[in-house]
């Protein structure tokens, strides 16, 4: 592959793939319908490889990708959103329109379209026949087995066209590819797929599809699924020879099963087309070359006079319009830049590009604050003096600079070197953006000395692509900075509110917490009873704390007093016990030792805790089911001890959703009770350093599991360390049931 000439390379790597306008004009109007679904979109964009070509090679872009590498048409669009699938349809168009308007050969690719979607159809038939696990991919390979033929007839031009014209068929183009240019379209099409990084066997799929039927027999199935569809798709009926072939490779196919694969799949080709708008090519003599391009003719270069200049000036602004609206609906600065970038492969070919924006402040050019790009870019700060860089002279002029112009106005600087080596190209583009009068950034593009002749009868449309792209980052901006301002109002609106609401019910619990001293005064000394009015005057203060809180803007938090989780739990018990359990008839066992467990950690959001968990479990629980409370010290973690708080139950068991709103914050969710409380206690362990764990399976019960930090944390077991915990046995509480 290494041979292969350079204008090949870099059509392949520009993904110079014609495609059918219909299917354009189809998908443009899907994306634009709120009730489509992402299968149809995916259905539609599978039959164009064309448009496969961009949507895989952008929805694995590492500005895309999350993981592992995307396949599926369906995942890919999900990646990617509707929106940046429009733009890269409208700038798909919009190429077109530009290389209809050029000289070369007038090419008919309605036998190429039904030819590859009928081989399509027949690979996802046999993968289902054959029970290969993924026919999307199947179906995939099918529609891209010959689209290195598109490419060369892009990258080459009338040479491969008279190619074209002077194959007898299908089975004879891949030696003429070879004896003419060194390659052939199974290669150039295997090439895609390597840098699509897709798997191997794929690409082996478009590689060996011309492969004689003795060497298929051995290979993977995909191989021979795709080659069986390519053998079929050219058949009127099943030739004992190819359905001996196919028993060979699968044992329950026969011819009967092949026949009946190969008529559903003509039909499904035939609908496909009359849906997109695309007529089914006429019938033919059989001696003539099925499935290739057919080239008709050259179309006449026209003579450039003023007229038709300004007409291309104005056409230029006319075809960008669609690419603008676009931008200006897309939600943050990354989703710009990444439909900048399709828009400049598509566009122009040029595949790698950096964004330098202009500061304000300091009258700089920097690329900081853009993400995924080389590091040079995101270290340079740089001045606006034409003589520091071409891009500083694209911004300070407004007009395209390029190293491969005859006219410079000085020399290329080592910066402009190191520019174009980072993006791959020999030379240096640099396009000025500009909103409202003022430049607002440059946009770098690496290139060699063809591709910028070929681009320089379009600097007026480059320029204007960099008005749209300052245009489309100034519009974000402004609507970031509204959306800023309106919510620090709502934020200064909802502060004042709190505090008056603060304010207001800070006065009923003033008067409560005096009323229960009174009582407190009232009652003999040593009665039982100061206790609970004790404890119930503590509750009250826990909440006025958290009631004046809400208006506070919120502060490191003190250091932690160490306290008695034993006595903190007896104290929750005595007052919430009857309301949340006895009343609900669920039975209550509690073991606490009697000795002291002391622990380091805040005091009120322990007791938060506690008492959303026990809230999550009553409202859980049916009468008769019950809950087990329990500690147990001198737990180690980490070579730290801890006290281990156990509450059990054995109630209906708990969903997957609300187990993970421990880990995870959750948005509220009817029909979930015990994901919201759950979501809190998850926060303020985190919060307070606590780990927790929890098991539950629907009918066998909950266990939940707190390590709070005892008041010696910092004590390690000699020796010890990195063993299995060592626990000891709690004595049971003189209360428990």
């Amino acid at each position: 592959m290494h041979s292969l000439p350079e204008s090949i390379r870099h059509a392949m790597q520009s993904g110079r793939v014609p495609s059918p306008p219909q299917i354009l004009l189809r998908l443009l109007q899907l994306v634009d319908d709120d009730c489509t679904t992402m299968t149809q979109l995916a259905r539609l964009v599978e039959q164009d490889p064309g448009l496969c070509t961009r949507v895989l090679t952008a929805a694995n872009s590492s500005a895309v990708r999350r993981g592992k590498e995307l396949q599926n048409i369906e995942s890919c669009l999900m990646a990617l959103g509707t929106r940046l699938v429009r733009s890269i349809a409208t700038c798909l168009s919009v190429r077109s329109l530009f290389e209809e308007r050029g000289s070369g050969p007038e090419v008919d690719l309605c036998d190429f379209w039904t030819h590859s979607l009928l081989v399509a159809e027949i690979s996802r038939g046999l993968a289902v026949a054959t029970r290969y696990p993924r026919a999307d991919e199947a179906y995939l390979a099918g529609l891209l087995h010959d689209v290195g033929e598109l490419i060369l007839l892009s990258a080459v031009g009338e040479p491969y066209a008279q190619l074209l014209s002077d194959c007898p068929g299908e089975s004879s183009l891949s030696a003429m590819e070879v004896e003419l240019l060194g390659t052939h379209h199974g290669e150039i099409g295997t090439w895609l797929a390597d840098q699509w990084h897709l798997d191997s066997s794929f690409a082996d799929g478009i590689l060996f599809h011309h492969q004689p039927a003795a060497r298929i027999v051995g290979a993977t199935q995909l191989v021979q699924v795709v080659w069986l569809a390519h053998v079929l798709a050219d058949c009127d009926e099943v030739p004992d020879a190819v359905g001996e072939h196919a028993r060979l490779m699968f044992d329950d196919l026969d011819d009967s099963q092949l026949a009946a694969i190969c008529a559903e799949a003509t039909q499904r080709m035939s609908m496909v087309a009359d849906a997109i708008g695309m007529a089914a090519p006429a019938a033919r003599e059989r001696d003539a070359a099925r499935g290739l391009p057919r080239v008709s003719g050259n179309r006449k270069r026209q003579t450039a006079d003023a007229q038709s200049e300004i007409v291309r000036l104005i056409g230029n602004k006319a075809l960008l319009q669609p690419l603008q609206d676009d931008l200006l609906g897309l939600d943050t600065d990354a989703e710009v830049f990444l439909a900048l970038r399709e828009a400049a492969r598509i566009l122009f070919d040029l595949s790698d590009l950096a964004f330098l924006l202009h500061d304000t402040a300091d009258g700089r050019l920097n690329g900081q604050k853009v993400s995924g790009q080389a590091a040079i870019f995101r270290q340079t700060s740089l001045l606006c003096e034409p003589h520091r860089s071409l891009a500083a002279a694209a911004a300070a002029s407004n007009q395209v600079r390029c190293s491969h112009a005859d006219r410079l106005p000085a020399p290329a600087s080592l910066l402009d070197v190191q520019f174009a080596r980072a993006l791959h190209g020999s030379g240096l583009l640099c396009i000025p953006m500009t909103a409202h009068g003022r430049t607002t950034g440059v946009i770098l593009a690496g290139l060699s000395r063809d591709q910028y002749a070929a681009l320089a009868r379009r600097l007026p449309c480059l320029l204007n692509f960099g008005r749209i792209a300052g245009n489309s980052l100034e519009t974000w901006r402004r609507a970031k900075d509204v959306r800023a301002q309106a919510e620090e109002e709502t934020a200064a609106r909802l502060l004042q509110q709190t505090r008056r609401m603060v304010h207001e019910a800070g006065n009923p619990l003033t008067i409560i917490k005096g009323y229960l001293r009174i009582l407190d005064g009232k009652l003999p000394p040593g009665a039982e009873v100061h206790r609970e009015l004790g404890v119930l005057t503590e509750e009250i203060e826990r909440v006025s704390s958290i009631v004046r809180r809400m208006s506070e803007i919120r502060t490191p938090p003190a250091s932690d007093a160490a306290f008695d989780i034993g006595d903190l739990l007896r104290e929750l018990l005595l007052l919430y016990r009857q309301p949340l359990f006895d009343a609900r008839g669920i039975a209550v066992q509690a073991l606490l030792p009697a000795q002291a467990m002391d622990i380091v950690c805040d005091r009120d959001s322990v007791k938060q805790i506690v008492l959303n968990v026990w809230k999550n479990a009553s409202e859980a629980l049916a009468s008769g089911q019950g809950i087990r409370i329990s500690l147990t010290g001198d737990v180690l973690h980490q070579g730290r001890r801890h006290v281990e708080l156990r509450v059990e139950d054995n109630g209906p068991g708990m969903s997957e959703v609300a187990i993970q709103a421990i880990h995870r914050p959750l948005e509220a969710r009817l029909g979930e009770p015990r994901g919201i409380g759950l979501s809190i206690v998850g926060a303020l362990a985190r919060r307070q350093g606590i780990p927790v764990t929890c098991r539950s399976q629907p009918g066998s019960g909950t266990v939940i599991s707190f390590l709070l930090p005892s008041e010696n944390r910092s004590d390690t077991v000699r020796g010890q360390q990195g063993k299995a915990p060592q626990q000891k046995q709690a004595s049971p509480d003189r209360r428990q049931e």
